[in-house]
């Protein structure tokens, strides 16, 4: 990648940017040389992570959080928006850019959909790469909406420091959406479509099940009613724990999109108070570093081992004559 070019994302150049982000989400050696330029001047960006099963609206919250951003704090914007690929062109739906016309044509806003190209957690494994770009572009807030694939989306908690968990009434069994692994990667709860029936039950479930997670809760009775600290404290320091606030909002009309800026905002400050800033900027950065590791050492591997002999080999597991951990043994003695 030619030291002009970064100089140019690192002034902020929209055309330049745009063509890094396709460098590095194709895995290109170019991009992999920016990345290394680009990496000491990243760690500036606040990373939110927003998911939830499908039909939430958390499209539509992004763009109301995203203007809320811009038009009052100023503050620029990336959107990494990773959408479900097709299955015939491996390409993103796009699905997302339709519901962001309001942020079209505002410099201080970038909007990337990318494939999930079949990543579990619905993640694609350069979303982490895109972020960073972002943060070195100088972009102040960037938010990661992944595609909505359920229970197994708990990728995102590993790369935002604040992640949103979006749900809404109306989508069957109050419980459905708030299954375990979902609701523990929470910072802030979103309830959006707050406008529609049975938004309480919603939110009485979702209470009901922070009550749950997070038994460590200071109860006491006033005037024979239980009232909850706002903040519990840790036996082992004073340090507050965070307790997930939930949140209605509206997103057709931008309702609630204000308090929840300020909850993004507490949480930051949290985070940097308490010291888990840095304990999860380590462990985002540790799976980094073993997603890299494990991909190199798989790519290592096709090139070492012959076609012909992990055929056979899988040929002999598939004839019950020797075990998977028998043949992966045999393979990585080849290598």
């Amino acid at each position: 990648m030619p030291m002009n070019l970064v100089q140019s994302i690192l002034a902020g150049e929209r055309l330049a940017l745009s063509r890094l982000l396709t460098q590095v989400e194709n895995d290109t050696s170019a991009g992999r040389e920016a990345l290394i330029e680009l990496f000491p001047h990243t760690g500036k960006a606040h990373l939110i992570g927003v998911t939830g099963a499908p039909g939430t609206g958390k499209s539509s919250l992004v763009n109301q959080l995203a203007l809320h951003y811009r038009k009052t704090e100023d503050k620029k914007v990336a959107i990494v928006a990773v959408d479900p690929s097709s299955p015939f062109t491996g390409g993103a739906v796009l699905g997302d850019r339709v519901r962001m016309r309001d942020l079209s044509g505002d410099p201080k806003v970038f909007i990337r959909s990318m494939a999930s190209r079949g990543s579990l957690g619905g993640l694609a494994q350069t979303t982490a790469s895109l972020a960073q770009v972002f943060d070195a572009a100088g972009f102040d807030i960037v938010i990661i909406e992944t595609v909505g694939a359920g229970q197994s989306e708990v990728d995102v908690a590993r790369l935002a420091q604040t992640t949103l968990v979006v749900e809404a009434p109306g989508l069957g069994d109050d419980i459905q959406a708030i299954k375990a692994g979902i609701l523990e990667i929470a910072d802030i709860l979103v309830v959006n479509k707050g406008d529609r029936p049975g938004v309480e039950n919603t939110e009485k479930a979702l209470k009901s099940m922070l009550d749950l997670a997070h038994p460590t809760q200071r109860i006491f009775q006033h005037h024979g009613t239980a009232m909850r600290t706002a903040a519990p404290v840790s036996a082992a320091s004073a340090t507050p724990i965070w307790i997930p606030p939930i949140q209605r909002t509206i997103s057709t009309d931008g309702t609630g999109i204000e308090k929840l800026a300020e909850l993004i905002a507490k949480h930051a400050a949290h985070l940097r108070s308490s010291g888990d800033w840095a304990v999860r900027e380590r462990a985002r950065l540790e799976v980094e570093l073993a997603t890299l590791i494990r991909t190199a050492l798989m790519k290592r591997f096709q090139e070492t081992v012959s076609q012909s002999l992990y055929e056979s080999t899988l040929q002999k597991i598939i004839q019950r004559t020797t075990s998977p951990w028998e043949a992966a043994q045999i393979l990585l003695k080849e290598m």
